[in-house]
């Protein structure tokens, strides 16, 4: 075997491993149960450009070895018949291939307007909550000759990183197609719960059985904050300065030009440039790709509010964060969210990145930076309509959600054609504006989930981001 076939069975190793968990973990419930469609979706969206329409047959069964290989393509949500404990994965067992994969043909002359008309539309039809997660389009009649696949998650599943790792591993490097993929090493197991009321009564018997050890633990605790008062008194007040930066809403004054935000009127919009140049930018105001990211989407803002007569010192940001250790498993979801008042006053680009580095370093080391995962079992166990309505408040927070995904650096094929350019798209909690950037093969492809009741003037809003991002590349010049 040579090394890059090791290094390709140790990936899809990896990749099987994911979906072995058969709980949902508590953020992943709260996101769960406390959806409301759209306005509170947790469907987060990927759009593939491809380099031509690949072969329908292989294409369907490159997937369903996917599906197979990925326990958790196959599985849905069991909620049990009272919220006393997560939900729990279960295999379905009327999967349907066909129900997941569908085809599409975009009309003349198959323009990226039509094309993200449609995926924004896939992207907010509800799914089926009795099925698994997760829906694939393959888009044909895209001008060039060329296609598109787009891919609907539910964010239960996946952070947008955890989507990114899988994807790549499921891809291959040729066109050729790969003869003796591994299949998994052992079949499905029948399913661990009968049903609501049966994984209800398990959820209180495992919680029966753990109190002792955590009242044990709560003792022990107590026990060590008595033989160290001082230390203990010192995390304490540092930590509750924490909470008190992170838990304070909103960080700056909601934009004036943002109001009517509905969170019901998604309009996807895309823009790219080249890594390479975004990279220089960064290093020369010595900022990172991601504070040379932010630093574009706000001087698209500040533009924007000029051309309105509307400028405004700051603006009301998040950011989700990422957890993940480089040992985590791939999947699932570990990130928590950071809420910040980003300057948008700041006309020159290299200032501009410089502000936001120290806003980003400063959140990152923030002790209270995960609270909400403190608080998510708390909202789990009450009625989900107050989970949402605490969901829904939270999200509202922010004017607009920026995240940063790392994608391949290599060219990758599906079912022989080449993935051109990768746009994420994530919902509208509340936010005005939904952006993110996936790097892929040298570019960076934005994409911006806009809410277009908050936003009428959304070409106006692209010419002035698309300034903002030509801004931060002029700092690559010499």
């Amino acid at each position: 075997m040579t090394e890059p076939e090791a290094l390709n069975e140790a990936a899809w190793a990896a990749a099987s491993h994911w979906g072995r968990e058969d709980r949902l973990n508590e953020i992943e419930t709260l996101m769960w149960r406390s959806e409301r469609h759209p306005r509170q979706s947790s469907t987060i969206t990927s759009m593939l450009v491809l380099d031509q329409a690949p072969d329908w047959d292989r294409f369907l069964a490159a997937t369903e070895w996917a599906t197979e290989l990925i326990p958790r393509c196959r599985q849905r949500v069991l909620d049990p018949a009272v919220p006393v404990g997560t939900p729990a994965w279960v295999p379905d067992e009327n999967f349907s291939l066909d129900y997941h994969v569908r085809r599409s043909h975009l009309p003349g002359p198959g323009s990226m307007a039509q094309l993200l008309e449609l995926a924004q539309s896939l992207a907010m039809t509800p799914f089926d909550r009795t099925r698994p997660l997760w829906e694939g389009t393959l888009v044909e009649g895209l001008e060039g000759d060329r296609a598109a696949y787009v891919l609907k998650m539910h964010h239960s599943l996946t952070d947008g990183l955890g989507g990114i790792q899988l994807m790549s591993l499921i891809q291959s490097r040729t066109r050729e197609h790969t003869p003796n993929k591994p299949r998994p090493d052992q079949p499905p197991g029948p399913p661990a719960f009968g049903g609501p009321g049966e994984l209800a009564l398990t959820e209180l018997g495992i919680q029966a059985r753990e109190l002792p050890g955590r009242l044990a633990r709560s003792l022990g605790a107590g026990a060590r904050a008595l033989t160290r008062p001082g230390a203990s008194l010192s995390d304490a007040v540092h930590f509750a300065g924490s909470l008190r930066r992170t838990l304070s809403p909103p960080p700056a004054p909601p934009s004036p030009l943002f109001k009517g935000r509905s969170g019901t009127a998604w309009r996807f919009q895309v823009m790219e440039c080249e890594l390479a140049d975004l990279k220089a930018a960064a290093k020369a105001a010595g900022g990172s790709l991601n504070d040379t990211y932010i630093a574009a989407l706000l001087g698209g803002l500040r533009i924007y509010h000029e051309r309105h007569d509307a400028l405004i010192e700051e603006i009301p940001m998040a950011m989700p964060v990422s957890l993940r250790k480089a040992d985590d498993p791939m999947g699932g979801n570990k990130f928590a969210g950071a809420y910040f008042a980003a300057p948008l006053d700041v006309a020159d680009a290299a200032e501009r990145i410089a502000a936001i580095r120290g806003i980003v370093l400063t959140l990152r080391v923030e002790p209270a930076l995960d609270t909400f995962s403190l608080v998510a079992p708390v909202l789990n166990r009450i009625p989900s309509a107050v989970g949402g309505a605490v969901f829904d408040l939270v999200g509202s927070v922010a004017d607009m959600s920026a995240s940063n995904v790392p994608g391949v650096s290599h060219d990758v094929y599906m079912a022989g054609a080449r993935v051109e350019r990768v746009f994420p798209f994530g919902p509208l909690p509340g936010v005005a504006i939904m952006a993110a950037m996936v790097t892929h093969a040298g570019t960076c492809c934005f994409g911006l989930n806009v809410d277009g009741d908050a936003v009428a003037d959304i070409d106006v809003l692209m010419e002035c981001m698309r300034e903002g991002l030509d801004e931060v590349l002029s700092l690559s010049s010499p």
